[in-house]
């Protein structure tokens, strides 16, 4: 009798040290230094398979372990397929929730503003991490494949730094930058000034892309929002050299001469009256804000002052003097 009380002691002893051990692990680092292990758990295993597929990634947790914690947990069949990240001084606790919320590993792509769609496309390409599924479309099938009701990409989605998980489709950042464009404009042109020339809200788009590529300085895009809205009032020329180049494409060198001013395109505004057929670039939301609430000025004319700010005139003779002055000085 005595001898089966002492196997039920030594039992109950081996059952609490094989607890707390089993607790121990749960909460111990699998890592303390290195770089983050990245692995990739697939559609429809079991926590048997990614456990697996972790382990031959290079994640050092122990199989099987891993696997009671999971099925005494009750989190087995909630695992979620995607790609991970395994970061310095993760437990198996907290790396078991890491794949129950499906917490993938978070890529960026920063989309800047001023590009242009062909420049976006570039770097999205490029991306290692993304999955590459609308190389092959033209624009007009991306456009269709995002369900827009535009056909020219140019302009309609919003520059801004995007994050998502390893692997995800290059068309799902398209149809959040797409959306999100459309959603600031919307939000623009809601509280709009309603004295503006603008048809609707794709012109003040268009509007606010030039703006975008006339000036870095922001306290400035007001003033050079205004003086295009008073050209578009009085019927004037914009005289934009951003829109130049833009309709030159691949012509363009590097340098704007009278000769390209002259020859006309339909995103000339030296030859051509009105706004350009599409915007020029991607604007970003203090451009939008810009085109849809310009200062109140009477200027018509501005020139670079060659330290990134620019003078604003009433008249022609003021700016012709302005001009002299200022591309004297930077040596034009």
């Amino acid at each position: 009798m005595a001898f089966i009380k002492k196997l039920v002691v030594t039992g109950v002893i081996v059952s609490i040290a094989a607890v707390a051990g089993f607790s121990y692990w749960a909460k111990s680092p699998l890592t303390t230094d290195g770089p983050a292990i990245d692995f990739t758990i697939d559609p429809g295993v079991g926590v048997g398979v990614a456990t697996q597929q972790m382990v031959k990634a290079g994640v050092p947790v122990n199989p099987q372990l891993f696997n009671i914690l999971a099925r005494v947990t009750g989190e087995a069949g909630r695992i979620k397929a995607g790609s991970y990240e395994l970061k310095p001084n993760t437990t198996p606790r907290n790396l078991l929730r890491q794949l129950v919320r499906g917490e993938f590993a978070q890529e960026a792509v920063t989309i800047v503003e001023g590009w242009t769609f062909k420049q976006m496309r570039t770097a999205l390409a490029a991306h290692e991490r993304l999955r590459h599924d609308t190389v092959k479309l033209s624009d007009d099938e991306l456009m269709r494949k995002i369900s827009s009701e535009y056909t020219n990409p140019e302009g309609l989605f919003f520059p801004d730094t995007y994050l998502f998980a390893k692997g995800s489709s290059e068309l799902a950042i398209y149809k959040q930058a797409h959306q999100a464009m459309l959603n600031h404009l919307k939000a623009a042109w809601e509280t709009r000034d309603p004295s503006l020339p603008y048809k609707n809200p794709y012109e003040a788009l268009i509007m606010a892309s030039i703006i975008e590529k006339e000036t870095g300085q922001k306290s400035e895009r007001g003033m050079i929002a205004g003086v295009f809205v008073n050209r578009l009032r009085t019927g004037m020329m914009l005289q934009t050299d951003p829109a130049v180049i833009y309709g030159m494409g691949e012509r363009f060198g590097g340098d704007i001469r009278k000769k390209d001013l002259q020859t006309d395109t339909p995103y000339n505004t030296y030859t051509r009256t009105g706004l350009p057929p599409t915007p020029i670039s991607l604007p970003g939301v203090q451009s939008l804000a810009a085109a849809l609430a310009p200062a109140k000025t009477q200027a018509l004319y501005f020139v670079s002052r060659g330290d990134g700010t620019s003078h604003f005139s009433e008249n022609l003779n003021e700016h012709n003097r302005a001009v002299n002055q200022y591309q004297r000085r930077t040596g034009k």
